[in-house]
């Protein structure tokens, strides 16, 4: 059935329970686990005339900060891979939506299935702030498990 599980995680709550998920599905088909963190690029702030002056944050800070938030994020996932005791592997990619990089990821990978975590939004939020999960269900031909 499955063979390799992608998780994606933004570093939430919800995302833990996902990896937790991906774990023991993997456990249970025998099968490894990718975890995937997408960091946003680096985009220079932009100020109008009225714009309050506030220090820019350089992007090797940015880079620094992003990754770091990675790295704990990614944590929790080989953390729930070791207590399974499935095959982990992590990476962060970059790029500006999400839902692509994470469809990019699984499909390089090669990965069967891929698990997220879905935050809920509904209404005027969730049409505002979009959802990633929807975006990956909506463009990607390799299966969704959605956790809530």
């Amino acid at each position: 059935m499955y063979r390799h599980i992608l998780v994606s995680t933004d570093g939430s709550k919800l995302s833990v329970k996902a990896a937790r998920t991906a774990a023991r599905l993997a456990k249970a088909l025998g099968a490894s686990v990718t975890g995937v963190y997408v960091i946003a690029p680096y985009k220079v702030p932009m100020y109008s005339e009225g714009a309050a002056y506030a220090p820019p944050l350089t992007p090797q800070r940015y880079k620094e900060l992003t990754t770091v938030e990675a790295k704990k994020a990614l944590a929790a996932i080989e953390v729930e891979a070791e207590i399974a005791g499935v095959p982990c592997s992590t990476l962060s990619a970059s790029n500006e939506d999400p839902w692509r990089a994470i469809i990019r990821v699984a499909q390089a990978r090669k990965c069967d299935v891929i698990v997220m975590a879905s935050h809920g939004r509904r209404g005027l939020s969730g049409l505002l702030l979009g959802s990633e999960t929807n975006k990956v269900l909506t463009h990607s031909k390799i299966p969704v498990l959605v956790c809530r």
